[in-house]
Formats: C-alpha cells, structure tokens, sequence
C-alpha cells in the first residue's frame, strides 16, 4: 500500500509540475498576440515588443521551460527513487 501512494504524490507532483508550465508557456505565447497593439507602443533595441518577444522572446522561454522541467523531474526522480543514478 506504501509504494502505491509515493507512486500517486509522485504522479500528482508531476502533473502540477506540468499544468504549471503549460499555464506559463500560454502565457508567453499568447499575451504576446492578445496585446500586440499596446506592446508595440515600446520598441525593444530598434523593434516593436510584440514582435521582440515573439520573435526572440518566446523561444527562449520555451528553452527555459524544457530546462526548468527536465531539472525539476530530474529531483524528484531521484527523491521518489524511480530513477537509478549513474555512476
């Protein structure tokens, strides 16, 4: 009964871990496109900030998000015991 419940809390990490992310990946993909006429007011190094941030910006936070998941799933792998370390 033990290892069924460290297997649910672990699932239940993961799945907050990834709702998390998705809200944050939305967030830069799509405040970008809703507000594109207001962003464009500021320019950014010469260029507009919606397109700045669509151009430039999203795929770096989508980089950081594949990162941050891979960091975050690599602990609690290892907490969680599901995952052997290499030596």
């Amino acid at each position: 009964m033990r290892i069924k419940s460290r297997s649910q809390e672990y699932w239940s990490k993961n799945l907050r871990l990834t709702g998390a992310l998705l809200l944050v990946w939305a967030a830069v993909t799509f405040i970008p496109i809703i507000w594109a006429r207001d962003l464009n007011e500021f320019d950014f190094f010469g260029w507009p900030l919606a397109f700045y941030m669509g151009a430039q910006g999203a795929p770096v936070a989508y980089l950081l998000l594949i990162w941050l998941y891979a960091r975050i799933m690599d602990m609690l792998d290892r907490e969680y015991g599901s995952r052997q370390r290499e030596e």
